[in-house]
């Protein structure tokens, strides 16, 4: 069973994945490169975040094409730089939209960017900081993923099936709580200081109109955060768990892990499609400045023809 869901849903899922997440990811990166004059923290947080989307994205075509051919590329390289991408992102991800609720919380406690935490250099710093800091979180997961080849039927199999599942539980365990735990924590840490402010100064005002749409940005933050990475976590460490032969799953258990930790898996990595949204929804008048821009274009444009 869950080869056809490998095959038809996991080729399908990834596929709207990179038309949206692609097309969405692209606009904001040359949004930001060639209409964004003065980059603030909070800028150059959403521009690292959207490269690491657009790497991510880019190892989809490859995935697609070999789960609904079910045929893979015999190099171990190509599979293993694919998988580590795809675990960079992840990773990557969750620590810049950690590093965005700071910079949210910052904005709105110090509206002149008079912190040292909103200030570019800080921001770079900090950028290059979880790049290095992913990578080498990462490095183990080289160690881990194996490919199949029974039969002379190469698989490239994915992380929660490599490897000897005692040491892959272990280091599973360890991704879990420093990628995604804490980084969860702290995110709701500083959401929650920022509803806790918004509150307190909408008693100081006599309409609470004019903080509707940061409180919703907040509470949706932290919805998609944890409806999308959550269940894969979870299902992941029961994945491996469950191919312990101390704990003697029975295959048809194994089965129907394996299958509800294939659907959460394209659902954790739909945080690059969505992540656009927020750039419009969070952006210093982003949406603003691409119309503008695309004003600008098709004036010139319309000149031109004339």
């Amino acid at each position: 069973m869950y080869r056809d869901l490998e095959k038809y849903y996991l080729s399908t899922m990834y596929s709207l994945e990179f038309i949206l997440g692609f097309t969405g990811n692209t606009i904001v990166v040359f949004g930001y490169i060639f209409c964004l004059k003065n980059w603030k923290s909070g800028n150059i947080y959403l521009f690292n975040l959207s490269l690491s989307d657009l790497l991510f994205l880019c190892t989809l075509p490859i995935l697609v094409n070999s789960y609904s051919r079910d045929q893979w590329a015999k190099e171990s390289t190509l599979c293993h730089s694919n998988r580590f991408l795809l675990h960079a992102n992840l990773y990557s991800s969750i620590l810049f939209l950690t590093a965005i609720s700071i910079d949210r919380y910052m904005l709105i406690t110090h509206p002149f960017r008079d912190h040292v935490l909103q200030k570019r250099r800080t921001a770079l710093a900090v950028s290059a900081g979880i790049w290095v800091g992913v990578i080498l979180e990462l490095l183990p997961l080289m160690y881990f993923l194996e490919p199949l080849n029974a039969d002379n039927n190469y698989k490239c199999l994915d992380y929660a099936s490599s490897g000897d599942p005692v040491k892959n539980l272990i280091y599973s365990m360890f991704l879990t709580v420093f990628g995604f735990l804490i980084p969860l924590v702290i995110m709701c840490c500083f959401y929650v200081k920022m509803v806790l402010f918004l509150k307190n100064r909408s008693e100081q005002l006599s309409s609470a109109l004019a903080l509707e749409k940061p409180l919703a940005l907040v509470v949706l933050a932290v919805v998609v955060f944890s409806v999308l990475f959550t269940p894969y976590h979870v299902m992941r460490n029961v994945r491996i768990a469950s191919r312990i032969p101390a704990l003697s799953v029975s295959a048809c258990t194994k089965n129907i892990i394996n299958t509800i930790y294939i659907v959460t898996r394209p659902i954790a990595f739909l945080n690059s499609a969505i992540n656009p949204v927020f750039y419009f929804l969070m952006g210093d008048h982003f949406r603003e400045m691409l119309m503008a821009k695309a004003r600008q274009l098709l004036s010139r444009l319309t000149a031109t023809c004339k």
